[in-house]
């Protein structure tokens, strides 16, 4: 197997702490070998995903999310414009509902910064008796529940 990376080297280049690096091990992310000193070494294709994790984890992804997609990528070699561009398609999806989501709590705090709470009725919090609870947890109407809808 090639030298590979240090994960001195790879906390360097990816900026990441190597307790980080080792946690994202542990997490699957990476998957380093032993040289025969016993140290980690990592493929230089592992600065890419650990660049992607970061980024991804911006987004908003959580961990099992990010690594259910890495392990559709082969070990060992940079992902490829076509391994990527399947990723960004799935990705694309996530990303465009939570910012609709982002959208409309936006809109839906334009309305609460102006109220003041003099018009409890009209208020996306306003949930009398709790009904909302029937819908799910959270904050049901601001959600995108509406409370004339079983």
């Amino acid at each position: 197997m090639a030298a590979g990376v240090s994960i001195g080297a790879l906390a360097e280049r990816t900026g990441l702490a190597v307790s980080a690096i080792r946690y994202y091990e542990e997490q699957g992310l990476v998957h380093p070998w032993r040289n025969a000193g016993g140290q980690r070494r990592f493929h230089r294709a592992d600065i890419r995903r650990l660049s992607f994790v970061m980024i991804a984890q911006q987004f908003g992804f959580t961990l099992p999310q990010i690594r259910a997609q890495l392990d559709q990528l082969p070990g060992g070699r940079t992902p490829s414009a076509a391994d990527w561009a399947r990723i960004s398609v799935t990705f694309r999806g996530h990303l465009d509902s939570r910012i609709a989501t982002l959208q409309k709590l936006r809109d839906n705090l334009d309305g609460c910064i102006g109220c003041g709470c003099l018009s409890l009725e009209k208020c996306k919090l306003y949930n009398p008796d709790d009904v909302a609870a029937a819908k799910g947890t959270g904050p049901r109407y601001l959600m995108g529940d509406r409370p004339d809808v079983p």
